[in-house]
């Protein structure tokens, strides 16, 4: 999956460094492909050729990234950077207890994300021991705008911020399901705001659906979402909800009296 990224500004501060900023950039426009070309990568980033290339040179020089002479790949020392906050982050700590007590009540895979732009950022895993139509993994990355994850995250966001990022979207349709349009997009935001949940049936992957509810800290803030994934085979919406949503949402209650704010 390409990136989207905001046109590159001038700094507004001596204090910040462009040149750190424009690496950071080009790390972040390797998602979802193995290698790239400095012309690629520079379109994709909106930096010039120029800068790209001296971009990954240093990144290659400091081992995380290799090359072929034509194409640039990160390489797993990349993997420090994301873990360097998961060591220091306390939040994935407090929901594992919570993602493990519903995968244990109900047999699924359970799942918490954070909003990262477009994006939803998996921050914690409890897997079942069951075939999932998509491989997800900390630090996995998917589109808001068609994940039950994003629009709980979306929903649980003031109006006005809510309006702004989807004014920044170019939401791509992923299966014949997908909701496309900012009003589709919004509506589904809204319905999860009034449900206290949002569900997405084969939106995201055929044969996948997920169910997702906000999390809140002592005050009420929310600090991220978690859901429940299965195959769509496994029952019909309506009764998967009944059966599904009640863990889902005690879990939640039980983070939003352990979550300091």
């Amino acid at each position: 999956m390409t990136r989207a990224f905001p046109p590159p500004r001038a700094p507004g501060s001596r204090d910040l460094l462009g040149g750190l900023s424009r690496g950071l950039r080009v790390i972040e426009a390797f998602a979802g492909r193995p290698r790239a070309s400095i012309a690629e990568l520079a379109r994709d980033t909106g930096l010039s050729r120029a800068a790209t290339r001296r971009c990954l040179l240093t990144l290659a020089e400091l081992g995380y990234a290799e090359t072929d002479g034509r194409h640039f790949c990160l390489t797993p020392r990349v993997l420090r950077l994301g873990g360097a906050w998961l060591a220091s982050a306390t939040l994935p700590d407090l929901l594992m207890p919570q993602l493990e007590a519903v995968r244990e009540a109900t047999g699924e895979s359970c799942s918490a994300a954070i909003l990262d732009g477009a994006e939803v950022v998996y921050i914690a895993r409890a897997a079942a021991q069951r075939i999932m139509p998509v491989s997800l993994g900390v630090g996995s990355r998917l589109p808001a705008h068609c994940t039950a994850l994003g629009r709980a995250l979306l929903s649980a966001l003031p109006e006005g911020v809510m309006e702004h990022l989807l004014a920044g979207l170019t939401p791509a349709a992923l299966t014949e399901h997908t909701r496309t349009s900012r009003e589709e997009i919004r509506a589904a935001v809204a319905a999860a705001r009034r449900q206290g949940f949002a569900m997405v049936e084969e939106e995201l992957q055929l044969g996948l659906r997920s169910l997702a509810v906000p999390v809140r800290d002592q005050r009420g803030r929310c600090v991220a979402a978690i859901n429940i994934g299965q195959r769509t085979s496994r029952g019909e919406a309506g009764a998967v909800c009944q059966r599904l949503l009640p863990p889902l949402l005690a879990a939640a209650a039980e983070l939003r009296r352990t979550i300091p704010g």
